[in-house]
């Protein structure tokens, strides 16, 4: 799968994570656009790790966005720990 299907795939997973995830992480829609875009980039690494799942990772199925949200909720956590200590 390209770089533009992954970026595309990030803002789909970006907006699902913050329905999943609602809370103040703050940032707004660009910061969500953004931590979904490398949430994707991280559930897709994790994707092709996963004995079995890499063969899925070459397109967009159900599996890859699932692992896309999964990696974009974990970079929500992160960035909301982070920015929550700043406060």
């Amino acid at each position: 799968m390209g770089i533009f299907s992954w970026i595309i795939l990030g803002l789909i997973a970006g907006a699902l994570a913050k329905l999943i995830l609602p809370g103040k992480q703050g940032g707004g829609i660009i910061v969500t656009i953004i931590l979904g875009i490398v949430g994707a980039f991280l559930g897709g690494w994790i994707g092709s790790i996963i004995p079995g799942l890499h063969a899925g990772i070459d397109e967009i199925s159900f599996g890859t966005i699932i692992t896309s949200v999964i990696g974009a909720i974990i970079v929500l956590l992160i960035y909301g720990f982070v920015a929550g200590r700043r406060r």
